[in-house]
């Protein structure tokens, strides 16, 4: 049945701030996964029904037109209203959850993911979750796009007051050698085999590298702990990573041993992040969750096998 003239619907309104955000029916069209015309006739229904032209199609990506810009404003606080009533209504006895969208960075995927998501499917019985795997800097685009409810990421260092934001566990860098081999850390005998400065992380590594005025010898440049962590088991070159990186690389543990980064004091901090206000105390009990997950599954057996990690590698306490 079409819309009444005049009526304003809940699914003109996500596609307004679809096309807002994408610049483009069409990524509008696939983040909802609706076809193009009915996103493009959703958008004329409801500037129909405002009496005002909120895009600007001569633009290319597709601009906000000043009615545009003031209704998004409005269309974004209706939209977390919603889901905030939601939130009241279904996560007040923490099983009316119908669907939730996670995003988790891979490092987790191995042993904390499954462990977690189990935990949840028995607390929110009838909960459909539909998870994401990515790099931090993709993750924290499907949140800001709305794509996704929470996100477990690497910090980005970006302050924005529109989201909560639970740190929950600080990690080192650290060198990673062949086991076998007598050679050190930025060795000219041995090249630096990089994680890849695409993604945050490796970025973080190569500013570190030329703060500090270090240019080691190096050949590759990878964005896969696995590839990574088998040159390195088979001698082809060192790594930086990260303890996290090493364990999701689980099949190489043995073949590789850990060393303190001399020169660089590098680290990183892992966050839960969700849109403020919209999902009530449910942020905060998972990343709860996920402090005691993470300290029975990552910090104590790293730390007994590596006892020299201790001032670094630790899980944060609100």
């Amino acid at each position: 049945m079409a819309d009444a003239p005049g009526r304003i619907t809940l699914w003109a309104i996500e596609s307004f701030l679809a096309v807002a955000d994408e610049g483009t029916v069409q990524g509008a069209a696939k983040r909802l996964s609706a076809s193009a015309s009915a996103v493009s006739q959703q958008i004329s229904t409801l500037e129909a029904a405002l009496g005002a032209v909120l895009l600007d199609r001569a633009q290319r990506p597709l601009r906000l037109t000043p009615a545009g810009e003031t209704f998004r404003r409005h269309a974004q606080a209706i939209v977390n209203e919603l889901a905030a009533a939601r939130a009241a209504i279904g996560l007040s006895g923490l099983s009316g959850l119908a669907s939730f969208r996670l995003g988790f960075i891979e490092d987790f995927e191995a042993e904390v993911t499954p462990r977690l998501l189990s935990d949840l499917g028995q607390q929110w019985p009838g909960c459909q979750f539909l998870l994401e795997t990515g790099p931090s800097h993709r993750l924290h685009e499907g949140l800001e796009a709305r794509a996704l409810d929470l996100i477990v990421a690497a910090d980005l260092g970006l302050a924005d007051e529109t989201l909560e934001v639970h740190t929950i566990l600080q990690e080192p860098f650290v060198a990673v050698l062949p086991k076998g081999q007598a050679v050190q850390p930025f060795s000219p005998d041995l090249p630096l085999i990089l994680y890849s400065t695409r993604h945050h992380m490796g970025g973080q590594i190569a500013d570190a590298l030329v703060r500090h005025s270090q240019r080691p010898v190096h050949r590759f440049e990878l964005d896969s702990y696995h590839s990574i962590m088998a040159m390195v088991a088979a001698g082809a070159g060192w790594t930086i990573l990260t303890p996290l990186a090493v364990l999701h690389a689980a099949r190489f543990r043995d073949s590789v041993i850990l060393q303190p980064l001399p020169m660089l004091a590098l680290s990183r901090r892992i966050t839960l992040s969700a849109r403020r206000d919209v999902l009530g105390q449910m942020p905060g009990e998972i990343a709860q969750r996920l402090r005691l997950l993470l300290d029975e599954m990552i910090v104590r057996p790293v730390l007994t096998d590596h006892p020299w990690l201790a001032e670094g590698l630790r899980v944060v306490r609100p």
